[in-house]
């Protein structure tokens, strides 16, 4: 049984993965677990490997969702695909990019999603 807040955040990486695909990044896997960290979305645009982070928030106080990837989230994301690209040979050539998508307006009918392209580099 999920939590509220674990559905929350389940119908958010839904979300955004319908975004990406719609603007053409094909998933390659998601929700990637590793005793390191965690990545949300794994996807490639044409010759890219993209490392997306989805986040959502109630509000934006705080600095809102994007605010959220700090330079510790960021290390971990970093450590977690390192392992992904240790693993998976095929795609260990290609350039990497790691995204931020928010979510936010969670209850509405259309949710908002803002794609942070190159949120941080490694």
């Amino acid at each position: 049984m999920l939590t509220r807040r674990q559905r929350i955040g389940q119908a958010a990486e839904d979300i955004a993965a319908d975004f990406l695909q719609a603007n053409g990044l094909e998933i390659l896997e998601r929700n990637y677990r590793r005793r390191l960290g965690e990545l949300d979305l794994i996807a490639r645009e044409r010759d890219v490997l993209v490392i997306a982070e989805v986040r959502t928030r109630a509000s934006n106080a705080y600095g809102g969702a994007a605010a959220s990837v700090g330079i510790g989230k960021q290390r971990r994301l970093i450590r977690a695909a390192s392992q992904l690209l240790q693993q998976r040979k095929d795609l260990a050539r290609m350039r990497v990019r790691f995204d931020v998508i928010v979510v936010s307006d969670m209850s509405s009918e259309s949710p908002h999603v803002e794609w942070i392209r190159h949120a941080f580099l490694t």
